[in-house]
C-alpha cells in the first residue's frame, strides 16, 4: 500500500518541509559525487553509531568528523539509496504540510528534530553497543505521521494497493492507512533479526509514538499563536 496523495489542503506554503525536502535531496547528491568509497564513509561519519555514542566503540581519526552527539541530527539527512530518499520524502510530502500549517513553522521544525530523536534512541536503547550506522529521516517523519493521526483522522488519502500485475487505486481514512502502517512496523520490528542492519524499524515505531506524545505541548503553543 502506497499512499500518493492526501485530500487536505494546507492553509499555507509549508516552508519548512520544503527546506527538509531540499536539504534531504541536496546531501544525496552530495553523497552520490563522492564516489563508491566516499558514499559509505559518510554513513560512518555523519550516521548514527550507537556504540559511538555510547562510548563503546570509537571511530578512527579519519572519519570522526563530528561530535557523536551532532550525528544525532546529522543521521536524519542522509539516505542509503535514491528509493530509500524518494520514499521518505514522498511521506513527508503527504502528510507534513498540514501538521506544519497546524503547529506553525518554527515550532514544526523543533518538533521534527525532536521526532527524530526520540526515533534514534528507540534505536539505540535495546542494542547500545550496535556499530551498524542509522540514516535515513523516516524517524523524524514517523513523528509527523504520528501527529498527522492525531490531528487529521479522517482525512482522505488515495493509496495505490498492487494486486498482482495491476494497481487499484482507492481512497482511505488516514486513521486506517497510518493505523496499518503502524501495524506493520510493529510486526517488522518484531521479525527482525537483532544485531543485523536494514530497515530501522524501532526508529520508526520511536518516532510515531514521541510526534503523538508531544503533539499536545506543541498543539498548545500553537493555539496561542
Amino acid at each position: 500500500m502506497i499512499p500518493i496523495r492526501d485530500d487536505n489542503p494546507a492553509g499555507r506554503t509549508p516552508v519548512v518541509t520544503y527546506s527538509i525536502m531540499a536539504l534531504c535531496g541536496l546531501v544525496y547528491v552530495i553523497q552520490l559525487g563522492s564516489g563508491e568509497r566516499g558514499f559509505q564513509s559518510v554513513f560512518y561519519s555523519f550516521g548514527l553509531i550507537p556504540a559511538v555514542l555510547t562510548n563503546k566503540a570509537v571511530l578512527p581519526p579519519e572519519l570522526s568528523l563530528v561530535p557523536p552527539y551532532l550525528t544525532v541530527v546529522t543521521s536524519m539527512f542522509l539516505h542509503g539509496g535514491f528509493l530509500h530518499l524518494a520514499g521518505n520524502m514522498l511521506y513527508l510530502w503527504i502528510f507534513s504540510d498540514n501538521v506544519e500549517d497546524r503547529l506553525g513553522r518554527g515550532s514544526f521544525a523543533v518538533f521534527y528534530l525532536l521526532c527524530g530523536v526520540g526515533a534514534a534512541l528507540a534505536q539505540i536503547l535495546p542494542d547500545p553497543g550496535s556499530r551498524i550506522p542509522m540514516v535515513g529521516a523516516s524517524g523524524a517523519i514517523s513523528g509527523v505521521l504520528g501527529a498527522y493521526l492525531i490531528l487529521f483522522p479522517h482525512a482522505r488519502v488515495l493509496v495505490a494497493l498492487p494486486l498482482g500485475p495491476l494497481i487499484h487505486m482507492l481512497r482511505m481514512r488516514a486513521v486506517s492507512v497510518l493505523g496499518l502502517w503502524f501495524l506493520l512496523q510493529l510486526v517488522s520490528s518484531l521479525m527482525a533479526s537483532p544485531g543485523q542492519g536494514g530497515v530501522a524499524f524501532r526508529a520508526h515505531l520511536g518516532g510515531f509514538v514521541t510526534g503523538i506524545m508531544l503533539l499536545p505541548l506543541f498543539s498548545s503553543r500553537a493555539d496561542r499563536g
